[in-house]
């Protein structure tokens, strides 16, 4: 049995350690890791070097780089071939030994190495929403070129490939994401307002990256997903809805035209999703516990709440304009949730920061990549100008002194 190379964008980050649980898992003689792509946390990455012994590893910066042969030396391991910043997250993504590229990465930093990855052909598991919230048109349309495949690993996306495995597109009404609806629920607009950082990171039933989960605090975690799903699976924003599930056990549900509906039901951990991708169309005996419905007393369904979560109402709008747009509404959002997490802005300073960029954006065709590109400049640019005029604020103020 021939192995599948795997390369890893984003290796130490919270899916990229898991992707590697898996591959431990399913076992060695089915899978190689070929790549390992990631920042500044060096430390780990020199355990997943020298545990899997890859070909090739790309860090951020030279000190980085430095730091990990340091660090391998002492793991007494042979050096892989080092390559530094977006250039070498390309290599990472375009090995020529890699079969499946997990796209793992925060933010915007993935949008071109994934890019690349489709162009090359690549299976590519994406994890990274932002790469489609972008360029949903230029990532789906190198797909098709080059014949590559795209996987969703996020467990909502993952959730609808599965049910609509097998279903006619013709024959679906709409799909359902579903949001746990995250730590501030049942929280009102005062107490968001002054929400410190560390409750905005007490996720309720996932355990994720800092970004992802300010994300999911606002809810611009679900609006991500509603382009995401748009770029996947083709329906338009009237078709896609979202539900609060706070229990997170159905990750997703297709509805068909006549009135049946598929749910995706499993526990909360990323590695059923991670390995579906991986293995896919195969399915293959997995290392998590299955679900005990016994253990479900109740399954609760809400509608979600714009009035306090803005931010799902700004993705739509970005859906429904195109072009430019959602590259614009990424950037701004990127910049808010880090000025968030400094403490710079209040929470609810973040959609406000998002709309001022879209209202004065100009869209344009998002169907080059430089026109992409800056617009994603031109967007982190006004939004961090907004973010100077509400950083001095009364709010934030008082919210450094608790």
């Amino acid at each position: 049995m021939s192995r599948t190379g795997v390369s890893i964008l984003g290796s130490t980050g919270s899916i990229g350690r898991n992707t590697l649980r898996v591959i431990e898992a399913l076992g060695e003689e089915r899978f190689r890791v070929v790549a390992l792509g990631a920042g500044r946390n060096i430390e780990t990455l020199a355990g997943q070097v020298a545990r899997h012994l890859p070909e090739l590893v790309s860090v951020e910066t030279e000190a980085a780089a430095r730091e990990l042969r340091g660090q391998l030396f002492k793991h007494n391991v042979d050096l892989p071939r080092i390559v530094i910043g977006e250039k070498g997250l390309i290599e990472v993504a375009t090995h020529e030994r890699a079969n499946c590229v997990v796209s793992a990465t925060v933010g915007a930093v993935g949008f071109v190495p994934t890019l690349r990855a489709l162009e090359a052909g690549k299976r590519v598991a994406l994890a990274n929403k932002e790469t489609l919230v972008m360029a949903g048109e230029l990532m789906t349309r190198a797909a098709h070129e080059s014949g590559a495949e795209l996987l969703p690993v996020d467990s909502e996306h993952n959730a609808l490939h599965q049910c609509l495995r097998g279903e006619q597109r013709t024959e679906v009404r709409r799909i359902i994401l579903t949001a746990s609806g995250g730590p501030f629920r049942t929280k009102d607009k005062a107490q968001m307002r002054d929400a410190t950082v560390s409750e905005a990171l007490r996720h309720p039933t996932w355990s994720m990256g800092a970004k992802i989960t300010i994300d999911s605090a606002t809810l611009m975690n679900k609006g991500l997903e509603v382009i995401e799903a748009h770029w996947l699976f083709g329906f338009e924003a009237d078709q896609i809805d979202i539900v609060v599930h706070p229990e997170s056990v159905v990750h997703s549900m297709v509805e068909l035209i006549d009135g049946s509906v598929i749910a995706q039901m499993g526990v909360t951990d990323m590695r059923h999703a991670i390995q579906y991708a991986l293995t896919y169309p195969e399915r293959h005996p997995c290392e998590l516990p299955p679900l005990d419905l016994t253990a479900l007393s109740t399954l609760h369904f809400e509608a979600p709440d714009l009035d306090r979560f803005p931010c799902m109402a700004l993705a739509y709008r970005a859906l429904r304009a195109g072009g430019t747009l959602p590259a614009a509404m990424n950037a701004a959002n990127e910049e808010a949730v880090r000025a968030f997490i400094d403490e710079r802005i209040c929470l609810t300073d973040i959609p406000r920061v998002i709309q001022s960029v879209m209202d004065q954006h100009a869209i344009q065709p998002a169907t080059e990549l430089d026109v992409v590109l800056d617009t994603d400049r031109a967007a982190r640019f006004s939004a961090i100008t907004e973010i100077e005029k509400l950083a001095g604020n009364a709010d934030v103020t008082a919210r450094r002194a608790v």
